[in-house]
């Protein structure tokens, strides 16, 4: 593996826990505790299923994986803008966060880009 490699995988897997500490966070409502469950699911499969793309067994493989971890970002992104919107949390508590989670979704899209110009 190479370095940049072990810092994504260290930079999804913080995610992950960064979004499991913020849904402590969240106002005791039914309404919460649906967007948690959402929320945890999505961004904690982002560093599994990019620990999953580096163990492809092809190219195509790898490729795919790494579409379902810019799938699982969107979606994380998206429960982030539910949460700001519907006032459960303030936005200035998710600027961070949002940031961290924008730069792995460039991260990853940039290399599915450059994946398929290769294949090309």
């Amino acid at each position: 593996m190479n370095v940049m490699t072990e810092q994504i995988k260290n930079r999804t897997k913080k995610v992950g826990i960064k979004i499991i500490q913020l849904i402590d966070l969240l106002p005791q409502k039914t309404s919460s505790w649906v967007i948690s469950k959402q929320i945890v699911r999505s961004a904690t499969s982002i560093g599994a299923n990019y620990r999953a793309a580096c163990r492809a067994k092809s190219v195509p493989d790898f490729l795919n994986k790494l579409k379902i971890v810019e799938e699982e970002t969107d979606e994380t992104l998206y429960w982030l803008e539910i949460i700001e919107e519907a006032k459960l949390l303030p936005s200035e508590s998710l600027e961070t966060i949002k940031t961290e989670i924008n730069e792995i979704l460039s991260i990853v899209v940039a290399s599915i880009k450059t994946i398929q110009s290769k294949i090309k």
